[in-house]
């Protein structure tokens, strides 16, 4: 009699070893890889576009020149709040600083201030400025804006970007200024972002 509840314990307690084992063994896998700069790129292809974004009528149309995504950050500096006694801060956009991705997830260049787009090593380059009024949209209220740009006035774009008059950055991820003011003028704060870039140009 022993013998038979020792064996059906046993039997009980190696069936528990075995199911927690199967358990462990579909609950321990690697973590999924996060998307790819092409995987970000192409599902930005199915976003919609808002109709603030909307560009000037033109019948042959527009014509896409170059889609990147960008990875980095935007900076803040603290500057004095406007009528403030006694002194408070806030933070105040200095620039962008992010590195360009391709789709075939190659880096191909950088993003500064300007804003400017450059290829590395082809002397590819665009600068951006803002509408008056600004062209955005909120997608997200914890991520910047979505922006549309024209070319900077004076500043031909030149190589890739060359007749480039609209750049459209969307799918915006992070990058809002903290919450939290500034603690004093010398606070300054990096605030990683994504983004994707368009840039179109019109069929002439």
């Amino acid at each position: 009699m022993k013998n038979n509840l020792f064996l059906r314990r046993s039997g009980h307690l190696l069936a528990f070893v075995i199911l927690l084992g199967f358990f462990g063994a579909c609950t321990d896998h690697e973590a999924p890889e996060p998307p790819t700069p092409a995987e970000h790129i192409l599902a930005s292809e199915n976003l919609a576009i808002p109709g603030v974004f909307s560009l000037p009528p033109n019948q042959p149309g527009y014509e896409r020149v170059a889609t990147y995504y960008a990875v980095g950050v935007q900076k803040y500096k603290a500057q004095e709040k406007a009528g403030t006694n006694p002194v408070q801060y806030e933070w105040v956009f200095v620039a962008p600083e992010a590195d360009l991705f391709d789709t075939s997830n190659a880096k191909i260049g950088t993003h500064y201030a300007g804003p400017t787009w450059k290829i590395s090593g082809t002397g590819h380059m665009i600068m951006g400025q803002a509408f008056s009024p600004a062209k955005t949209f909120s997608n997200d209220p914890n991520s910047i804006d979505w922006l549309l740009l024209s070319n900077k006035a004076g500043q031909d774009p030149t190589g890739i970007f060359q007749g480039v008059g609209y750049i459209f950055r969307i799918a915006t991820t992070g990058g809002r200024a903290p919450a939290a003011p500034p603690a004093d003028l010398t606070s300054t704060a990096d605030v990683p972002y994504t983004a994707v870039y368009r840039f179109v140009k019109q069929i002439l």
